[in-house]
């Protein structure tokens, strides 16, 4: 198939079509997402195409959604879990905290648990309080889980496909509000690795590092920061854990300043790891101190509040003109 442009979402769709039709052990499982076909409707269409036993409807109970997903992938299934906002992950938690993550290890590698667990996350859609979260932190830090998030309908499409393949469990973060922005996708493509981050905008005087859906935040700083003769590297991660630290220490050795974006509070986040991590492996690099842009160390506000909340242009070429400032 020739490269088309599809939104996010329909990416996901089509990604998830692809994964059932090659693999009869893959299963679709959550709340809604069979006839309705997801809140989102991401799973639109495909409990019509392949039956009530691959794609589920399930009770409204996510213990017992991943907890079905872990005793599935024990009996040798693939299968995909879908948590319908990120605010409802935390009752499946501990199932995925004390069992999904620590299987593999127990066992001395003898079992191996190929679970997905999709999560849409982040703001910016208005939405009640448990619909806004970002807790991606809390899941990179448990050891035995792959967490990652696509910025794209192309990473959207192949990075789903390949953490289905995988044998490990993957957190898969979908950025919500992201969903209706299209991109080409070029099913036929040979995808980056699924834990590689990628120069999304090449540049001379600073690097912006980000994910998901700060990444179009991001570049449009630089977009904004190239008119005023700044040179900004833009780097997305696409991958919380493993980070390819790698590529980004490339990049900071180039530019000799960083600054981390995510949506997730600052305190304790992903980028509070990359600023030590860069720090440690390029401090005779460094013309300034990592900075960092993310969410406050407060519960998500109420939606007419989040534009505050939320990092947004100013916040992030506020920090660059610091960072460019030493």
């Amino acid at each position: 198939m020739a490269a088309q442009k599809m939104s996010l979402s329909k990416a996901i769709n089509a990604s998830l079509r692809k994964a059932l039709e090659n693999d009869p052990k893959v299963v679709i499982m959550g709340e809604d997402v069979g006839k309705l076909g997801g809140v989102f409707r991401i799973t639109d269409g495909l409990q019509k195409d392949f039956g009530e036993d691959r794609v589920i409807d399930t009770p409204l109970a996510e213990s017992g959604i991943v907890g079905t997903a872990i005793g599935l992938a024990l009996r040798g299934y693939r299968p995909v879990a879908e948590i319908q906002f990120d605010g409802f992950v935390f009752p499946a938690y501990d199932q995925i905290v004390t069992q999904l993550a620590k299987m593999h290890a127990r066992s001395l590698g003898k079992v191996k648990l190929p679970v997905v667990i999709r999560i849409p996350y982040g703001g910016g859609i208005g939405a009640v309080e448990h619909h806004s979260e970002s807790p991606e932190a809390l899941f990179a830090h448990v050891a035995g889980l792959k967490v990652v998030s696509p910025s794209n309908a192309s990473d959207a499409y192949w990075m789903l496909q390949q953490a289905i393949d995988s044998d490990d469990p993957v957190i898969y973060f979908e950025p919500k509000r992201r969903y209706h922005d299209k991109s080409e996708v070029d099913t036929a493509a040979i995808p980056d690795p699924l834990h590689t981050a990628r120069v999304a905008r090449a540049g001379t005087d600073l690097t912006l590092a980000a994910y998901g859906p700060m990444v179009k935040v991001a570049l449009d700083a630089a977009g904004a920061a190239a008119e005023e003769g700044k040179s900004l590297e833009v780097v997305d991660l696409r991958s919380v854990s493993p980070i390819d630290f790698d590529t980004l220490q490339r990049s900071v050795e180039k530019t000799g300043r960083l600054v981390v974006v995510h949506e997730a509070p600052v305190f304790l986040g992903t980028g509070a790891e990359i600023a030590a991590r860069i720090t440690e492996r390029c401090f005779y690099h460094l013309e300034a101190p990592v900075l960092r842009v993310g969410g406050f160390h407060s519960p998500y506000p109420p939606s007419r509040l989040e534009d505050e909340y939320l990092p947004g242009l100013d916040r992030v070429l506020d920090a660059v003109d610091r960072a460019l400032a030493y």
